[in-house]
């Protein structure tokens, strides 16, 4: 990976070198700039992650700068040694980062800085994510024929433009990640944050401080005060992912949140009220997790509101085939492959699979098949032994010839090449494009097989 592209700018050359010093030895690329005309020189040459940018400058006040810098997604820190609060307070509402007084220390320059780079990772993140759900999230646009996926969507229309607290069931792969993004992008919440907390990928010590931030000093390694993700999230969606996994004491905090909409950070007594939409997803039946007092029965209730199920691939495996021809459409063209589809075989093979993965496995399967695949069409040997099982490798016939490894092999290709000179009738340079070879390697494997003839 490239290093992060950092632009500090200062009056001070004392203060541009030891900060091009400090921040090179920890692997940045820096660029300097001592005045407002200086810096703009440098934001028209390249797109910089990080400016560190102070307020009084040799031909101006470097907040004038600020938000000529935010329509360039960097994250902005400011640098004063005259700060106030009006100042602090004003270069945040217009786009700063942060507010930082000199004399600087250099934890705390590193720290910010590395928190400016998240911050810039999250509004690209957004940014792409905005695009993708433009393009892809619409209800009418999901790949979907089966009678209870096409009930589940509907359900989904109906909540959305609601405020709602809403679970999603299934099991995993089923969709329920992209489904709580279509909820949101079809909800008047489209327009503000959409944020994922994954529940069980985080240790149970850093979870609530995740979801509610926390005040310097709460803890070891609370250097600084912290937005949570509830905090974040204001005027838009949190999608609580694996809710199953909640410990009791992040259960009660969820109970009152989701009761009062209000929460304390960890550390904190400062009570923070939220306008965020709530939705859930599990992989488990909180029903059975109540009974065996694993799970609050009052927060089930508060998140069993409005329940939307996605069922397993093996019950809707109608949808297999679409499926399917929707992931190669995908995968084809982001690898620029020329595939034609899949042999019966292989079709056949992928409908009764039962798919523990479900739709990611079955997208993952698929994603490498168009990796792998050699002629027109994806064949048995371009799936995973796991889902094709003994389809590929059947039992010897009693009696028949054992043929060594390259032959057997070489009796395949020829095959596949016959079939796929006749399906372009003959014409070598279409079946070599088909095929994704070239055509002296194709005229090479027919001389071979003797096929020159054809």
């Amino acid at each position: 990976m490239h290093p992060a592209q950092l632009l500090v700018v200062d009056d001070d050359p004392i203060v541009l070198d030891s900060l091009k010093e400090l921040l090179s030895l920890e692997g940045y690329s820096v660029s300097t700039a001592d005045s407002l005309s200086g810096a703009r020189g440098e934001l028209k040459q390249r797109q910089f992650h990080t400016v560190l940018l102070d307020v009084r400058l040799p031909d101006g006040n470097g907040l004038e700068l600020v938000e000529e810098i935010g329509a360039t997604s960097a994250a902005v820190i400011m640098m004063t040694a005259y700060g106030t609060i009006e100042d602090a307070v004003q270069a945040v509402k217009i786009g700063a980062h942060n507010y930082l007084t000199k004399p600087l220390k250099d934890e705390e320059i590193l720290l910010n800085i590395e928190r400016g780079l998240e911050h810039r990772s999250l509004l690209n993140e957004n940014a792409l994510l905005r695009e993708q759900l433009e393009q892809n999230l619409h209800l009418e646009n999901f790949v979907c024929q089966d009678p209870a996926m096409r009930r589940a969507l509907e359900q989904v229309r109906i909540v959305a433009s609601t405020d709602t607290t809403v679970l999603i069931t299934g099991e995993s792969g089923t969709g329920k990640t992209v489904t709580v993004r279509a909820l949101h992008e079809n909800s008047k919440r489209a327009d503000k944050p959409f944020v994922e907390v994954n529940c069980g990928s985080l240790p149970e010590t850093l979870l609530e401080s995740e979801l509610f931030g926390h005040v310097k000093g709460a803890f070891t390694g609370a250097v600084e005060n912290r937005r949570g993700k509830f905090e974040v999230a204001e005027g838009g969606t949190i999608f609580l992912d694996e809710i199953s996994n909640a410990s009791p004491s992040l259960q009660m905090k969820l109970l009152r949140v989701l009761e009062s909409f209000e929460f304390e950070p960890v550390g904190s007594t400062k009570t923070i009220s939220l306008d965020v939409r709530v939705v859930l997803a599990t992989n488990q039946e909180l029903s059975e997790l109540v009974s065996k007092g694993r799970f609050r029965e009052d927060l089930y209730y508060r998140v069993n509101v409005f329940n939307i199920h996605l069922p397993p691939l093996r019950e809707r495996r109608g949808e297999i085939p679409l499926l399917t021809h929707h992931f190669l459409e995908k995968y084809r063209s982001q690898n620029t492959r020329e595939l034609h589809g899949f042999t019966p075989e292989v079709m056949r093979v992928l409908t009764e699979f039962d798919w523990p993965g479900n739709v990611r496995e079955l997208e993952n399967v698929v994603q490498r098949a168009v990796v792998l695949a050699q002629g027109a069409f994806i064949t048995l040997t371009d799936l995973p032994v796991e889902v094709v099982g003994e389809q590929v490798m059947p039992e010897p016939e009693e009696g028949k010839e054992i043929l060594p490894l390259k032959k057997a092999l070489g009796r395949w290709e020829k095959q596949i090449i016959i079939e796929a000179l006749r399906a372009n009738n003959g014409l070598r340079k279409e079946t070599a494009k088909g095929l994704g070879i070239n055509r002296t390697t194709l005229y090479n494997k027919m001389r071979e097989f003797g096929l020159l003839d054809m």
